[in-house]
């Protein structure tokens, strides 16, 4: 049975290779008459695994060994707790960049632990640019600008930075690893691992050495980043599963070379198809065009009450997985790493079919 076109923003498509590969090694690890899922994560050969990912996650992006590379539990929402509590303090400050839904959820978190000034929003505009760094407006005493560079669910982002003396924070689980960051700029770096990296249930932090040893004291110890890097992202027993199909799905990034290789293919995939919905009167997307997304392209009928057939029928074409966020309506394309180009061609043709064969 051929595969489908899963557009879902997360759990998101899968590498095909990566999957088959996952797939002859399931019953039989390495050899050893055991699958990956029942060795001991305290094994040498399950450490080869850890070590081996890290490394190759590290050479993607160019981590220098001034930062400490954490694979945790909980994806990014626990990060959202996590942040706060091991780099601000309850009675100081923490500045956050309001761009979305989840901007808004990370605000909601932090608040439980730090003071947060809003340094920059555009909700007022319904989300349709994102704040530019020059007018985010920075608490004198924060312990760090806390921003979201791409907005799963609106479809906007912010591709650059600057450096910055205030620690930079970003929530990078739907962009990471989709086109070149330069980490050097930001203090921490964390996200979920199921968009870009391989199954649910695996978190990633990229941190600072420098910020490590300065928790709350209400930090539980599986929430400190301190004692998680101390025991080598291994103080209780991790997703296993999820780690080592992450260390494939690097390796496969590496074998298309790299980061830098797989950003022209998205930026090609997301052109493709904003170009369509531009040059089209059936469809439109709202979102300032500089600020666009290159992995979540949301867009919407020029006639709502089409939207149920217009599921229907893609479901049926093979194209899963399209409809928007309940916040916003309409349509949602997500167009990760693993999804392939042919995969946007597709979407693109049944859109033009569907807009033909409804047009008035």
């Amino acid at each position: 049975m051929p595969r489908k076109y899963n557009f879902g923003a997360g759990p998101a498509t899968m590498p095909e290779a990566v999957l088959k590969e996952v797939q002859q090694e399931l019953l039989d690890w390495n050899g050893l008459g055991l699958s990956v899922m029942e060795i001991s994560h305290r094994s040498p050969e399950f450490i080869d695994i850890a070590k081996q990912a890290e490394q190759d996650f590290r050479d993607l992006l160019s981590i220098s060994e001034d930062y400490a590379v954490l694979f945790t539990h909980g994806g990014a929402t626990m990060q959202n707790a996590m942040v706060p509590l091991n780099l601000a303090t309850q009675d100081g400050y923490a500045d956050y960049v309001n761009s979305g839904h989840w901007a808004k959820r990370s605000i909601k978190e932090a608040q439980r632990y730090t003071n947060v000034n809003i340094a920059a929003s555009s909700e007022k505009e319904e989300f349709r640019f994102f704040p530019k760094q020059d007018f985010w407006e920075l608490s004198e005493n924060s312990s760090y600008v806390h921003y979201t560079p791409n907005e799963t669910i609106g479809g906007l982002c912010l591709r650059s930075i600057e450096y910055s003396e205030k620690p930079i924070v970003a929530d990078y689980s739907s962009g990471i690893l989709s086109e070149p960051i330069d980490v050097n700029k930001f203090s921490l770096i964390y996200g979920g691992a199921q968009k870009n990296i391989g199954p649910s249930g695996l978190g990633f932090v990229i941190i600072k050495k420098d910020l490590l040893g300065n928790p709350q004291a209400i930090t539980p110890n599986l929430l400190n980043y301190t004692l998680i890097h101390e025991g080598e992202s291994m103080s209780n027993t991790p997703p296993t599963f999820a780690w080592y199909v992450a260390g494939k799905v690097f390796k496969w990034l590496k074998s298309l070379g790299g980061v830098e290789e797989i950003a022209k293919i998205n930026i090609r995939k997301a052109d493709k198809l904003y170009s369509y919905i531009d040059g089209s009167n059936f469809y439109r997307n709202n979102i300032n065009k500089e600020d666009r997304s290159i992995m979540n392209v949301p867009f919407l009928l020029a006639n709502e009450d089409l939207n149920d057939k217009f599921l229907e029928q893609s479901k049926e074409a093979g194209l899963l997985a399209l409809k928007g966020h309940r916040s916003v309506g309409g349509m949602r394309a997500s167009i990760y790493n693993g999804l392939p180009e042919e995969g946007v061609d597709a979407l693109v043709d049944f859109m033009d079919v569907f807009s033909k064969e409804n047009s008035q």
